[in-house]
C-alpha cells in the first residue's frame, strides 16, 4: 500500500478516535450537571405536604404541594448536608379574610374535633423576624410557627406558637397563646399567653423604641427546637424540646373552660387587654365539638397598622407600601425553617 495514503488513513483514525473521545467526555459533564442541578422541593424533604395547602406572603394559594416551590416564600435549602423546608413572608402583602397579618403557612386539610384529636409535631429553626414595629405592642418582633384554627363559630385558636426576639437582643422567647372561645360577642376575645423559654406576650417595652432585658433562659435565631402538639381525647398535651434547654410540658382542657366568668379572667389579660377594651368570657364547654385543623410554618405578625388603634396587635412595622423586595432588603420579614414535621391522631400521652 501506498506510504502516503497508509499516513493519511492513520490520521483519520486517530482524529476520530480524538472526536469521540472529546464527545464522551462532554456528555459526561453534561450528564454531571443535569444531576447537579436537580430541584429538591419542600414535598421531598417532608412527606406529609399532600395532607396540606399553603398561603403563601404574596397572596398565592396553592392546594395540591407535590412537587410544588415559590422562590422567595417556600422552597428548600441545604445547610451542611441537612435540608431544609423554608418559610419566607413580609411584613405586609395579601393574607386570608381572617388576619391582618401576612403568612407563608400550610393549613391541613383534613378537620377533626377536640374529641376525636389530633397530633402535629415539628423540629425547626427561625432564621428571622421583623426588626420594625413599635416596642410598646405585644405582638411585635414576632412570628407565629404552629397553631390549631377553628373552623366553625368565632373561627378561634386554641393554640398558637410564638417566637419573639427585640432588636438589639440576642436571645428570644418562645411562648404559645391561648384563645378564649368567646361567650356571645367576639369583640370581646382575648389570649393568655404562657412562657416557655425567656418571656410570655405581656412583656413589652415601656416606651415605643426601648425593650425590657435580654431574656437570660431565652432562645436564639437558629437555635433548633422541637414541639409537639397532642390532642388527645379533649385535651391539649404541649411538649417543647431544645438542647440545652429545660424540657417544658403543658396540659389544657379544650372541653371546658376555666375563664368562663369575669372572676377568672387572669391578671394577666387585665393588664394587656385593658386598652382595648377586651374582657370577654369564655363558653363553658370551650371548644367542644368544633371543627379545627392544624397549620404550620411562619405566620408573621407584624404590620403596618397603627399601634394607637390597637396597642396589642397593631404593630406599626415598615411595610414600604408592600414592596416585598423593598421589606426583605431592609429586615421587615419573617422566616422560618424547618427539617422535620409530621401531623397524624391524637395519642395517649406520656406522662414522664
Amino acid at each position: 500500500m501506498n506510504t502516503k495514503l497508509i499516513k493519511l488513513c492513520s490520521q483519520s483514525l486517530l482524529i476520530a478516535a480524538l472526536a469521540l473521545l472529546i464527545g464522551c467526555k462532554n456528555n459526561a459533564q453534561k450528564q454531571s450537571t443535569t444531576v447537579t442541578e436537580t430541584i429538591k422541593y419542600p414535598s421531598d424533604v417532608i412527606p406529609f405536604m399532600d395532607e396540606f395547602k399553603i398561603l403563601l406572603g404574596d397572596g398565592t394559594s396553592i392546594k395540591e404541594l407535590n412537587k410544588y416551590q415559590k422562590k422567595d416564600f417556600f422552597y428548600v435549602e441545604n445547610e451542611e448536608q441537612t435540608d431544609w423546608v423554608v418559610y419566607k413572608t413580609p411584613n405586609s402583602g395579601v393574607t386570608s379574610r381572617t388576619s391582618s397579618n401576612t403568612r407563608t403557612e400550610l393549613g391541613q386539610k383534613k378537620h377533626w374535633t377536640p374529641e376525636v384529636g389530633g397530633k402535629l409535631t415539628g423540629t425547626l429553626k427561625v432564621m428571622h423576624v421583623s426588626t420594625s414595629g413599635d416596642a410598646r405592642v405585644a405582638a411585635s418582633y414576632s412570628v407565629v410557627v404552629g397553631q390549631i384554627h377553628s373552623d366553625e363559630g368565632h373561627e378561634n385558636e386554641p393554640i398558637k406558637i410564638f417566637y419573639k426576639k427585640f432588636p438589639g437582643h440576642t436571645k428570644g422567647s418562645l411562648f404559645w397563646n391561648y384563645e378564649i372561645n368567646t361567650a356571645g360577642d367576639n369583640s370581646k376575645r382575648w389570649d393568655y399567653s404562657t412562657a416557655i423559654w425567656g418571656y410570655d406576650m405581656s412583656v413589652v417595652g415601656e416606651s415605643s423604641t426601648s425593650y425590657p432585658e435580654e431574656p437570660q433562659d431565652g432562645i436564639a435565631l437558629g437555635e433548633e427546637f422541637t414541639y409537639e402538639i397532642n390532642v388527645y381525647k379533649g385535651i391539649m398535651y404541649l411538649t417543647f424540646t431544645s438542647e440545652g434547654h429545660k424540657t417544658v410540658k403543658f396540659t389544657k382542657n379544650l372541653l371546658q373552660s376555666e375563664f368562663a366568668t369575669k372572676e377568672a379572667i387572669p391578671q394577666q389579660i387585665w393588664k394587656l387587654y385593658a386598652a382595648i377594651g377586651r374582657d370577654g368570657v369564655e363558653r363553658e364547654n370551650a371548644y367542644a365539638g368544633e371543627l379545627n385543623y392544624f397549620k404550620q410554618g411562619a405566620y408573621n405578625q407584624t404590620n403596618g397598622k397603627n399601634p394607637e388603634d390597637n396597642i396589642v396587635w397593631y404593630t406599626g412595622s415598615e411595610t414600604y407600601n408592600g414592596d416585598i423586595a423593598k421589606q426583605y432588603a431592609n429586615g421587615c420579614y419573617s422566616e422560618v425553617w424547618f427539617k422535620n414535621a409530621s401531623v397524624g391522631e391524637g395519642t395517649a400521652p406520656n406522662m414522664q
